[in-house]
């Protein structure tokens, strides 16, 4: 359900504030998007993502994961978002301000939830430059890769035996069909593993 309440009650945002409640909510260029806590099924494959890619593929390639604001520059405290997990390589360290990311992750991850706004927040990534976003059903685990052709995106498509590619992780993933993520690196079984 979506609701705009105009202007949002102090007692409302300091209920939130004081319950964190406000913990995922994100500013639109100046207007506040409430989300809700994630579920525990949502948590638990966001965990075990991170997992996954900070055992393969940032500690081998000095990359950094953080699930972390991300803002244009200047923007901060009025327009970010906020991905469920941050990928980027330690040329844009500078770009880690600890409150928030200033500028484009080389990839964001959205863990798509029921009614959520992953697919809204495109167009805010593109016109930053993120590289990647993959949105990754909570439910069915489907992953989608899109990758950035100027300021819009493209679905990569999957390959035929159902692998989608980031070109830039190169991660591999797949939805099992049993509700988990298939995700290995590049053609390198040995590393395969289903996430729940």
């Amino acid at each position: 359900m979506k609701a705009v309440l105009s202007p949002v009650p102090e007692e409302i945002l300091a209920w939130r504030k004081r319950t964190g409640g406000d913990r995922y909510d994100e500013m639109w260029e100046g207007v506040l998007h409430m989300a809700a806590v994630p579920t525990k099924k949502h948590d638990e494959f966001q965990w075990a993502l991170r997992t996954f890619l900070k055992q393969r593929w940032a500690r081998p390639r000095a990359g950094n994961i953080a699930t972390m604001n991300v803002a244009p520059p200047g923007g901060w405290p009025n327009d970010y978002r906020i991905p469920d997990l941050i990928l980027w390589t330690k040329d844009r360290d500078p770009m880690d301000k600890d409150t928030h990311f200033e500028g484009p992750p080389n990839v964001a991850i959205e863990i798509r939830s029921p009614d959520d706004e992953s697919y809204e927040k495109l167009e805010f990534y593109g016109r930053l430059g993120v590289e990647e976003v993959w949105v990754i059903d909570r439910d069915t685990k489907e992953p989608e890769v899109y990758v950035l052709k100027g300021r819009d995106y493209d679905l990569k498509p999957m390959d035929p035996s159902g692998w989608v590619l980031s070109d830039f992780a190169g991660v591999e993933m797949r939805p099992s069909g049993s509700g988990e993520l298939r995700i290995r690196l590049r053609g390198d079984d040995s590393t395969l593993e289903s996430l729940p």
